[in-house]
């Protein structure tokens, strides 16, 4: 008779074990599933007041007056800009293929980044009838003016989106 309690405390024990063990493990599986679903929220996109007043004024520009306009209302920001040359090519560029592209239809936010309070980051892509470009801004804001910092624009986001869509990002 003894040997059978001792048999049933056993198997009681086992089972409280199993059970015990099986919880741990559920509470850690959900700890560790619940952390990167936090990381992954990201916090909401807060425009900078002014840089963004400086994005939407270039855009009404480029619209309504064309690139020289849009391209000598921004880079007017920045006092230290001061390669007229650099700046009169960069709009012949910029005219020249906005010549061949249509229309300007409209832009969306890509991301905007906030390096500190004092440095901010746009990226847009620029919407036209045949094909988009993409805008990158950066602003300064070295006292209590935003500035423009740098300019960019390309056309080269369909091969960084058919990179992006290949297993591992590796070629075949």
């Amino acid at each position: 008779m003894k040997h059978l309690n001792f048999k049933h405390f056993l198997t009681t024990s086992f089972v409280l074990a199993c059970i015990v063990c099986y919880s741990i493990c559920a509470k850690a599986q959900n700890a560790a599933t619940a952390k990167p679903a936090a990381a992954a929220a990201k916090p909401p996109v807060v425009a900078v007041k002014g840089a963004a007043d400086l994005v939407n004024s270039f855009f009404k520009k480029y619209k309504d007056e064309g690139t020289g306009a849009a391209i000598d209302y921004i880079f007017g920001t920045n006092k230290y800009f001061t390669n007229t040359a650099g700046i009169s090519q960069l709009k012949a560029k910029l005219d020249s293929l906005r010549q061949g592209i249509g229309n300007y239809l409209g832009k969306d936010l890509i991301v905007q980044k906030n390096a500190s309070n004092s440095l901010v980051f746009y990226s847009y892509l620029v919407k036209h009838e045949i094909q988009p470009i993409r805008f990158t801004f950066m602003f300064y804001k070295p006292q209590n003016e935003w500035v423009l910092y740098r300019f960019k624009y390309d056309d080269q986001m369909d091969a960084e989106l058919e990179d992006a869509g290949k297993i591992n990002n590796k070629h075949p």
